[in-house]
């Protein structure tokens, strides 16, 4: 009876020690759930507007004289703006292929437009799902292939297609997907004012009281076409209200990072498709409350490349090894804070137009451009198109004939040397080349040959990848 007794107590004594453990466990596993459903909470959202092909020179927070664009302007009242966002290739499926893999042109492989990334490459999708983050996009999607490097949760609500007539939109799904349980980063790219530009009101510009850009040829068809364009950024400029508007309504604006992006220049020669700053110099707005301070601005030099691993870093996640970009975190709490020494750019033509490829190096100072095929005439068949009487090219080539001035700004576009350098500070548009002159020998001997180490180091063959692929 005695060792019957003892056996009952040892079982029992077992299972009050198995249920201590037990309860102990589970202790352990709800505070650490909850703990980290904490930590979920803490983190910041993330949501990017991007533009499409937007002159920076027309926001009226960077000196634009045509429109008010209130909205962005308001951001920037809010938050950072960055005067040295530099695009390393100025077309859209580069631009969006360095800011979502961290990577330049030459290594994520889509160093031409409509060319597919690198295979296994991993892209902000996976690193901020790592973290815990949904990550969406809503908008143009022409840089979400294949599926397994980009594996976005697609979210209606805004026109994918950037050529569309239209860019009808709507912000119930967007605003479903911002109100869920976990953190989001969540891409809004609108297509304006990507060509066509054939929405909102060009009527509300009087086209001769417009403020053309320095580099161009003042026609009626500029103006006439401008005033298009204008209406589009203007568009552009409410649907970044409406967003910011239905931030506030969910409460979602407390916690959320907001991040306005110009991508790259417009449309119109000596733009897009091209190295210089009316093509590269893009805009990028910061808003994070309670963190950066508001109506700073900084000339810190970044690029699209360091946008991943920033928002990564701001995630909480560790830096990435491998990645071309740098985290700019600490420049949005301390905006006198440099970042890149310098910013650098590619160009291939093709298929855009012939072979005309073009290589960059620039910081707040100077910019020298390498003309890979100086002996060849610079083209794009989109904007420099003779027999289409909509375009503004040919009007310019018309005042050429009689007109030195014309002329010479044609002839910038079309025809130019193997190098171009100029001082950015005296000459902000990049019309007095300077590489002729002797005082400026040893300075384009320095950046040529940084330049030409960054090729190198980024396995850039120059005239080879601007061929057929």
């Amino acid at each position: 009876m005695h060792i019957f007794s003892y056996y009952i107590n040892y079982r029992v004594e077992i299972k009050r020690t198995f249920l201590f453990r037990l309860f102990v466990f589970m202790y352990v596993v709800l505070n650490l759930t909850k703990v980290s459903a904490q930590a979920h909470d803490n983190k910041p959202n993330f949501l990017i507007i991007m533009a499409d092909d937007l002159d920076v020179q027309q926001l009226s927070c960077y000196g634009g004289k045509n429109l008010e664009t209130k909205h962005i302007d308001r951001l920037a009242a809010e938050g950072i703006k960055f005067n040295s966002m530099i695009a390393s290739e100025a077309m859209c499926i580069p631009t969006r292929a360095s800011l979502l893999t961290g990577l330049y042109p030459a290594r994520h492989g889509a160093y031409q437009n409509h060319k597919p990334v690198n295979k296994r490459l991993r892209s902000i999708v996976h690193y901020l799902g790592d973290l815990g983050y949904r990550v969406g996009l809503t908008g143009k999607d022409h840089m979400t292939k294949p599926k397994a490097i980009f594996p976005f949760d697609r979210v209606d609500g805004f026109e994918p297609n950037c050529v569309s007539k239209t860019d009808v939109y709507f912000l119930d799904s967007v605003q479903n997907y911002i109100t869920q349980e976990s953190p989001y980063c969540l891409f809004v790219m609108s297509n304006n004012p990507h060509a066509p530009w054939t929405v909102g009101d060009p009527s509300k510009f009087n086209p001769e009281e417009l403020t053309l850009p320095a580099h161009w040829v003042d026609t009626y068809q500029s103006r006439i076409e401008f005033r298009k364009y204008l209406a589009e950024v203007r568009r552009l400029d409410n649907q970044v209200g409406d967003v910011l508007t239905m931030l506030e309504k969910t409460g979602q604006d407390k916690n959320t990072i907001v991040i306005f992006l110009g991508e790259q220049g417009p449309q119109f020669p000596g733009g897009k498709w091209g190295l210089y700053d009316y093509g590269q110099k893009s805009a990028m707005i910061v808003r994070w409350p309670e963190t950066v301070k508001p109506k700073i601005t900084t000339d810190a030099i970044v690029q699209y490349e360091d946008i991943t691993p920033t928002l990564v870093d701001i995630a909480g996640g560790k830096a990435i090894t491998g990645l071309d970009g740098l985290s700019f975190k600490k420049v949005l709490t301390d905006p006198e804070k440099p970042h890149r020494e310098v910013a650098f750019g590619i160009h291939n033509n093709i298929p855009e137009g012939p072979a005309y490829p073009m290589r960059s190096i620039r910081d707040n100072h100077y910019k020298l451009i390498l003309n890979l095929l100086p002996d060849a005439t610079y083209s794009i068949k989109w904007m420099m198109n003779d027999k289409d009487p909509t375009l503004v090219w040919p009007t310019w080539k018309a005042e050429a004939k009689h007109n030195e001035a014309a002329a010479k700004l044609t002839n910038r576009i079309a025809h130019k040397p193997a190098v171009e350098f100029y001082d950015l500070q005296q000459d902000p548009n990049e019309l007095h080349n300077l590489a002729e002159e002797p005082a400026y020998k040893k300075l384009i001997t320095k950046y040529t040959n940084r330049l030409q180490n960054w090729m190198r180091e980024q396995g850039d063959s120059g005239i080879d990848m601007d061929t057929k692929f």
